[in-house]
């Protein structure tokens, strides 16, 4: 899809969830052809002219000032994920430099790796805007384990494993909430690099096989995640919801570091023991396998 098509469904999603008396205004007659405001309404919110506001929306932002496209935020009333999301449709339909001037695509710096590798007791990993997992420490190559399993190309992409693998289901129990956080974010993602030819591709590949993606991506939904709460059901040592925190690394733009934690003493911590547990166990394993002779006795 184009940018400006980008812009006009945006747009005309978020107008359509806000109704004239949360945007207080007065809801003349009984019948509305369309479930939020109108573009007039809008414009007039807004502080603009309906025939301007119209044009916007049609995908035509290039030449939008700030304050243009604060007033529709604010008339929209777009949260701080959303507003972000309309400037940088705004800067790439005007061809403008995106925020992020320069995209991480080198190796992860020994230093970093260092850091990731020190958090002994939290599941962590580094992440590009597509959701492919770069690095991992102990812990979250074990929290993560069901995407390793196989022979999965690697950098694994957790959108790819949660729509298109059979056991993405199992392990995101609270499905319709992960499913939002997903494509929500690689939305963001598309409005903050729309000529990144990998996230393209994804996105493409998703939208074709999966049903679910694809009903998801058409409501434009874009999200800020930063902290919160994530469940999981894991093969091996069942439910767990841990609290995670995510990082941009600005020295890497476009990566993320991300740590799970439980509290002390609660449930979901003795679960992320015994995942500690099952982790060394199965590197065990692996170094005993490693370590059999590779040719039969004589």
């Amino acid at each position: 899809m184009s940018t400006e098509s980008d812009i006009r469904e945006f747009l005309a999603t978020r107008r359509a969830k806000i109704t004239p008396q949360q945007a207080g205004l007065p809801a003349y007659g009984g019948n509305r052809r369309v479930p939020g405001l109108r573009r007039e309404e809008v414009a007039l919110l807004a502080g603009v002219s309906i025939d301007y506001y119209v044009r916007l929306e049609r995908g035509h932002l290039a030449g939008a000032s700030e304050e243009v496209l604060d007033a529709i935020a604010g008339a929209l009333q777009l949260d701080d994920a959303e507003r972000a999301h309309l400037y940088d449709l705004a800067r790439a339909v005007a061809h403008r430099p995106p925020r992020r001037t320069k995209r991480s695509r080198g190796p992860i710096p020994d230093s970093v790796l260092r850091v990731l590798h020190s958090m002994t007791d939290s599941p962590a990993f580094i992440r590009n805007g597509r959701l492919d997992i770069l690095a991992t420490n102990r812990l979250g190559r074990a929290l993560y384990s069901p995407l390793y399993a196989g022979s999965a190309k690697e950098p694994v992409n957790i959108a790819r494993f949660q729509f298109l693998d059979p056991h993405g289901h199992d392990f995101f129990p609270h499905w319709e909430e992960s499913l939002d956080t997903t494509v929500s974010l690689l939305r963001t993602e598309a409005g903050r690099t729309p000529h990144d030819s990998d996230l393209t591709g994804l996105i493409g590949e998703l939208v074709t096989r999966s049903e679910e993606f694809r009903t998801a991506w058409a409501k434009h939904n874009v999200r800020l995640h930063h902290t919160g709460r994530k469940s999981f059901r894991h093969p091996a040592v069942g439910d767990i919801t841990l609290d995670f925190d995510a990082m941009e690394l600005p020295a890497q733009p476009g990566l993320t570091l991300t740590a799970y934690s439980a509290a002390p003493g609660s449930p979901d911590h003795d679960t992320l023991s015994l995942l500690a547990s099952w982790a060394a166990t199965e590197d065990a394993r692996a170094t005993e396998h490693s370590d059999r002779p590779t040719h039969p006795q004589a």
